[in-house]
């Protein structure tokens, strides 16, 4: 109960429609967001769900054509969006007027004033291989993201290195989502690189801002 307090109230503070300086960086939104949704999912809780949607609708994500080396860029859209967030939200809400209520209200909202930085692109990446990416500019002492999310089907690895070849930033859990934050000395072109270190092809989304 208190772990489920603290993750409603963790999203709520955070699920303002504008990320302001100091405020959590969209990037990061959009990860805590899916923890959020995916704790809400294991416990059948409709009210995390719908808090994670809230979060995630925060965050205006734009698509944009880009492949890495080893992947086949796709179309369509990103493994989880706000929408799908909120559709697994009332399908266990069942009957609750009130958290239907909730879950309305989300929806309908508007998004005027989210940020509007972020670009998400999407690929799919066979197993033991690894898609390295064209270099991204960065300004120097503005704070870079990088999030991978997968489609749930093998382990993500993500590697970020400046332009004199020296990793910067990884995340190498095991799982399918992975995030970098870092903030650049001076302005500069970093490579990232995305690996599937699973047995099957996974469909993720790079997002970066």
């Amino acid at each position: 109960m208190m772990l489920r307090a603290s993750l409603i109230a963790l999203t709520l503070a955070f699920a303002a429609p504008a990320h302001a300086a100091g405020e959590l960086p969209p990037l990061r939104a959009m990860e805590m967001s899916l923890q959020l949704f995916e704790a809400g999912m294991a416990a059948r809780d409709p009210l995390l769900m719908a808090s994670a949607a809230q979060l995630r609708k925060g965050v205006a994500v734009e698509a944009v054509e880009r492949a890495g080396s080893d992947g086949e860029a796709v179309t369509g859209e990103a493994p989880m969006g706000w929408e799908a967030m909120l559709d697994a939200a009332e399908e266990a809400a069942g009957e609750d007027a009130a958290m239907l209520s909730v879950i309305e209200d989300i929806r309908v909202a508007s998004t005027k004033g989210v940020s509007t930085g972020p670009v998400y692109s999407i690929s799919r990446l066979a197993a033991k291989k690894t898609d390295t990416y064209p270099p991204l500019p960065y300004d120097g002492g503005k704070y870079a993201e990088v999030y991978v999310e997968g489609g749930g089907g093998s382990d993500l690895n993500l590697y970020v290195y400046d332009a004199k070849g020296r990793l910067v930033c990884s995340d190498t859990d095991i799982s399918d989502v992975a995030y970098c934050g870092w903030r650049p000395a001076s302005s500069e072109a970093f490579t990232v690189k995305v690996e599937n270190k699973g047995a099957g092809t996974n469909r993720y989304s790079l997002m970066t801002n």
